[in-house]
């Protein structure tokens, strides 16, 4: 029995999508509190601000990648449930998601049936379904990479360079230099094109 009534926290930087969960929360799940977020400055401020109990989260933002907020999120909020919706595959976050401890991935590519059965499982912390056909099938180069090389990758895709990827995230610019190369190594890629037509490949898009 759900004791406490969820208080969410739905973040993604596209109205649209903010609405329309929204809606079909609480037409098809229940007339749960909302609140929403459409950057990752806004997240933490909200976390910061009042209590929730769900987070439902996309991953990119125009200010930056939740995989950069997820740790604190995670250390300084620790009863706080959170879902992942997002277009990214799932199979390429599985490792980084299972080290911070976070169970529930939708795809927004999912149908209608799936999502409502998905977010009321989440919504009344019942165990997750596995989304696995939702996955990229095979052998995913990416699914090697850790949460600061995801972090990395994101940054080279939005036309960052060394330097700016090294003021973002205030890494030394020689570390952002050996994990673009270890990025190269891990895909198998020889140079930036061939990068570029793997992650469309794995639609990868960020």
């Amino acid at each position: 029995m759900q004791l406490i009534k969820p208080k969410i926290l739905l973040a993604d930087d596209h109205g649209m999508i903010r609405s329309g969960i929204t809606l079909l929360i609480q037409m098809e799940i229940g007339d749960y509190s909302i609140t929403d977020a459409d950057s990752c400055a806004k997240v933490m401020s909200e976390l910061n601000k009042k209590f929730y109990t769900h987070l439902i989260l996309d991953l990119i933002f125009a200010d930056g990648n939740a995989l950069e907020i997820l740790p604190n999120i995670k250390s300084l909020y620790p009863s706080l449930k959170i879902l992942i919706f997002s277009m990214q595959p799932s199979e390429i976050h599985a490792e980084v998601f299972k080290k911070i401890n976070i169970s529930y991935f939708l795809s927004k590519t999912s149908d209608n049936d799936t999502v409502v059965k998905v977010l009321t499982n989440f919504l009344n912390n019942d165990k997750n379904i596995d989304q696995s056909n939702s996955m990229v099938s095979g052998v995913n180069p990416f699914k090697t990479l850790s949460s600061r090389e995801l972090q990395i990758l994101h940054y080279m895709l939005n036309g960052f360079g060394t330097k700016q990827i090294s003021d973002t995230l205030n890494l030394k610019m020689n570390s952002v230099s050996t994990l673009k190369k270890r990025i190269y190594q891990k895909t198998d890629s020889a140079n930036f094109k061939a990068l570029i037509d793997l992650c469309t490949l794995y639609k990868i898009n960020y």
